[in-house]
C-alpha cells in the first residue's frame, strides 16, 4: 500500500472521526479508502452510463 498525504477540512474529518467513533469504520484510513472506493466505482458507473453526471470536475 502507498502512503498518500492529504489536507481536509477539519470539519469533515469531525466526520469521519464520528463515523469510526460509531464503530461504521475501524479507522480514518478505512474510511478514507472506502470513500476513494465509492468515488472510483461511481466513476465507472457513470463511463458505462454517461447520462449520469459525475463528481465535479475542477
Amino acid at each position: 500500500m502507498e502512503r498518500v498525504t492529504l489536507r481536509i477540512p477539519k470539519q469533515q474529518i469531525e466526520e469521519v472521526e464520528r463515523m469510526v467513533d460509531t464503530g461504521k469504520f475501524p479507522n480514518r484510513s478505512e474510511a478514507i479508502r472506502s470513500a476513494v472506493r465509492e468515488m472510483i466505482n461511481e466513476q465507472a458507473d457513470d463511463e458505462r452510463q454517461p447520462e449520469r453526471r459525475g463528481w465535479a470536475k475542477v
